[in-house]
């Protein structure tokens, strides 16, 4: 499975995560998130990576001319889009975009199934809270462009190997403190994930 560490907002734990083998990065650009970061410190911490590295921005409730304006501004690669987005914003766009389904029951699961998408467990808030989806939902379901989110550690990330999940996405997870990424868990989850 490949492995997105989210919620980053250093270089140090930019580059701990690549040094582990995370294929993407995310970076979250809502400001009621405590993983929240400015253009400018994105900027900074984003110039300083190496090629091939995914770099996920994250929106909630903006227009695509946000979306299009801080992703050519910070050098984002993708944009994650954690609300609902019709066709036509989805046109807008000038860089490609992954959607979020924040799913309450196993009929949100097989939203977008056409296109790869992040799904996530349903809560209040937008991202981050760490709960986790009920994993049942995935048996018998095609999950080869699934990336899975919410409620995944290092301890747990192993038993979805069998689901044939394209992808991983975790942020609290892999935490000493909000925003601050455990170096020994991040390089464990990405282990236990692709070995």
């Amino acid at each position: 499975m490949r492995t997105k560490i989210c919620g980053i907002t250093s270089v140090e734990d930019a580059m701990n995560a690549i040094e582990a083998g995370a294929n993407a990065l995310g970076f979250v650009f809502y400001e009621k998130s405590p993983r929240y970061l400015t253009i400018t410190q994105a900027q900074e911490i984003i110039k300083q990576l190496p090629p091939f590295v995914e770099k996920v921005a994250l929106f909630v409730n903006v227009s695509p001319k946000e979306v299009n304006d801080t992703c050519k501004k910070v050098g984002a690669t993708l944009a994650q889009l954690h609300f609902e987005v019709d066709e036509d914003f989805c046109a807008q766009l000038e860089i490609p975009h992954i959607k979020v389904v924040r799913a309450k029951n196993k009929e949100d699961i097989s939203q977008f199934s056409e296109e790869y998408r992040l799904v996530d467990a349903y809560c209040e808030a937008y991202g981050g809270a760490g709960k986790r989806i009920n994993i049942e939902w995935f048996d018998g379901v095609d999950c080869s462009k699934i990336i899975l989110a919410g409620g995944l550690d290092p301890d747990n990330v192993a038993s979805l190997k069998k689901y044939g999940f394209y992808g991983v996405d975790v942020s609290s997870g892999v935490e000493i403190s909000h925003g601050k990424k455990d170096p020994n868990k991040v390089k464990e989850f990405i282990k236990n994930a692709t070995t």
